[in-house]
């Protein structure tokens, strides 16, 4: 495995843990994982990709070794969070940038709002944006009432690191034992008894009371300017749940003016756990050559 370092930067009053991968003047790209992950996922492309890069990936606020909250996440906060990681790190250029499910929402959002501080983009299946209705609002904000009197929430807690890599192994059949035991090496916290649970703040299980309108959304991807890779995964749970709403999913990605879609077959939504040399190959593509540059384009393929 290729080797990373750590860094502890002050990201808006938190302390945010980064993990970086390659030389500090090779050409960067910025991973963000998604939620109920780490940076340390990332790891299994990291070693499949042929370029020269060097890779940046934070772990979220509550995710990982960066900091929690004291109350509940709100989501602009993650927007304003990679606005601040990206002044440190790519302060004079617009960034590359690698987003997987929820670091691919934010992303999304960022490129629209501040298109001129993104340069290419690569979206790891996040645009399953959730749709609630108006009359789900009382609902929703009497559950996260609730939840913020009781204080409780949890994550599972694991004897040993071996059983949440069995656990990993169970719900995604397509993860090799090799890496299961990895991600339960970088992934875990040690708890009472010599337990262990995710490391993550519990209270990232609070409903969120406000969903993020799926035309505001759309309203970003419009204004995003930068080249953008478009990968799902064909046997994703997101993409069952597109199968019978393909005007939506075309429609969602359409808002994009530069986009080229990529499907990858024999893999689930963790696309960088179940096919990392596939993935690996698109990403150094994409981001390695210009022939999105002349204007918006769709070519459709699969791996």
């Amino acid at each position: 495995m290729r080797p990373f370092h750590s860094e502890f930067v002050s990201l808006r009053q938190r302390r945010y843990h980064v993990r970086i991968w390659g030389q500090d003047d090779a050409p960067t790209l910025i991973f963000l994982h998604g939620w109920g992950d780490v940076s340390a996922s990332f790891q299994f492309i990291v070693d499949a990709l042929q370029g020269n890069w060097r890779v940046i990936a934070p772990d979220w606020r509550g995710f990982g070794q960066s900091q929690w909250n004291e109350g509940p996440y709100w989501f602009p906060d993650y927007i304003a969070d990679l606005d601040a990681l990206l002044a440190h790190y790519t302060p004079e250029q617009p960034a590359q940038i690698i987003g997987h499910s929820l670091g691919g929402i934010v992303a999304s959002l960022y490129a629209g709002i501040r298109p001129e501080r993104v340069a290419r983009f690569a979206n790891l299946e996040g645009f399953g944006l959730w749709v609630s209705a108006p009359g789900e609002t009382p609902d929703r904000f009497m559950k996260w009432l609730q939840q913020i009197r009781d204080n409780d929430s949890t994550f599972r807690h694991y004897p040993h690191r071996a059983d949440y890599a069995a656990r990993m192994c169970n719900d995604n059949p397509r993860l090799t034992r090799e890496r299961a035991a990895f991600l339960a090496e970088h992934s875990l916290l040690s708890v009472e008894n010599g337990a262990f649970t995710f490391a993550a703040d519990p209270r990232h299980r609070w409903i969120n009371p406000v969903l993020y309108p799926l035309d505001e959304a759309k309203a970003c991807w419009r204004r995003v300017s930068a080249p953008t890779l478009w990968v799902a995964a064909r046997d994703s749970q997101i993409m069952k749940q597109f199968a019978d709403r393909q005007d939506d999913y075309q429609e969602r990605m359409a808002c994009f003016a530069n986009v080229e879609e990529r499907l990858i077959d024999d893999c689930g939504h963790n696309l960088h756990h179940d096919q990392p040399q596939a993935l690996a190959r698109l990403l150094d593509d994409f981001f390695s050559c210009q022939r999105l540059a002349g204007g918006a384009s769709t070519p459709r393929g699969r791996l």
